[in-house]
């Protein structure tokens, strides 16, 4: 099954980034042939910066993504990237940029989309 989802929050302040790693997570689990792709859009580009410092009481979005990159697969919007000065070399090992057209067959391709 081919599944996709689509990050919008930025990864602190609201427990929506937490939550869908939770479900990524989950679906890795339950799902060996699993074709699972995390696609991050405006503030939750934010998830996927390395070095992150995670404020109290939250969990580490940018740990939550390993088990993610290992068995999926993490797509940073290029164009969010740049309107807030993210480059390439600040994302977390594994994770890349991709272009709205990538998120477009991504959508046409899969089985479900989930938005966050």
């Amino acid at each position: 099954m081919k599944v996709t989802l689509i990050l919008n929050d930025a990864p602190y302040g609201s427990e929506r980034v937490f939550n869908a790693l939770r479900l990524a997570d989950t679906l890795i689990r339950l799902e060996d042939d699993l074709d699972l792709t995390v696609f991050l859009l405006g503030d939750s580009v934010w998830s996927a910066r390395a070095g992150q410092k995670t404020p109290e009481g939250y969990y580490n979005v940018g740990k939550m993504l390993i088990p993610v990159i290992r068995k999926g697969l993490v797509l940073v919007c290029e164009t969010c990237m740049t309107a807030r000065g993210l480059r390439p070399e600040d994302l977390i090992e594994g994770c890349r940029q991709a272009k709205l057209g990538e998120l477009g067959m991504l959508v046409l391709d899969s089985d479900r989309v989930v938005n966050f």
